[in-house]
């Protein structure tokens, strides 16, 4: 199994995959935890790795008292503004040069951040967050077009609660529910396909325009 079959499958099967971390390394397991998320937001060259899903079910595990909830809720918050604020710093200080020597990932993802930032500005630090690969990239695009650090900062903590709240806690109070619990992997999948909804209605709509 190659490794984008195994990230397939953790992604798919993340339940199952933090189940056996969760039981395997106990308290440890919130540092994971916080090192997955701080590289999902962090690094420009990691915007694979599961933020929203990962988030959610770590809130089912914390309606089970698996893991204390608000304890993962102050970590993960620590990470998603850390993750920005590195990733900022990156791109103040690298700029687009990081992407010409890398080949790690694709020129067009820091060109349609650009375009999502052209349009919403500032808040573009907010919306992304709930938006797999442009959560990634807006802070770089941020810290390359020399956004002022505290008015980042402000929108970098806003989103950072927002997202780690509305997940976490989603997780939380619904990761009881019968259905949920029955069908946990389709309901990570429901929240991967919603969470790329604005990015295909965005693409189709320039496709559109372009057409005309």
């Amino acid at each position: 199994m190659n490794i984008i079959s195994k990230l397939f499958d953790f992604i798919m099967h993340i339940d199952k995959y933090l189940g056996s971390i969760i039981q395997n390394y106990g308290t440890f397991s919130y540092f994971i935890l916080f090192l997955i998320i701080f590289l999902e937001t962090g690094l420009v060259i990691t915007p694979f790795l599961p933020g929203d899903s990962l988030i959610f079910v770590a809130g089912t595990f914390a309606a089970k008292n698996v893991i204390n909830v608000y304890l993962l809720f102050l970590i993960l918050i620590v990470a998603a503004i850390l993750g920005d604020t590195f990733n900022y710093w990156i791109g103040n200080y690298f700029g687009e040069n990081v992407f010409s020597k890398s080949r790690f990932f694709k020129k067009e993802y820091l060109d349609k951040t650009k375009e999502f930032y052209d349009k919403y500005g500032g808040k573009t630090i907010i919306l992304a967050r709930f938006i797999p690969i442009i959560r990634t990239f807006a802070p770089f695009v941020a810290g390359i077009g020399k956004m002022n650090y505290f008015r980042f900062l402000v929108f970098n903590i806003s989103g950072g609660v927002f997202w780690v709240a509305l997940f976490l806690f989603g997780g939380y109070f619904f990761g009881n529910i019968k259905f949920v619990q029955d069908n946990l992997s389709l309901v990570v999948l429901a929240i991967i396909l919603l969470s790329l909804i604005p990015p295909i209605i965005e693409f189709l709509k320039r496709r559109k325009t372009r057409v005309l």
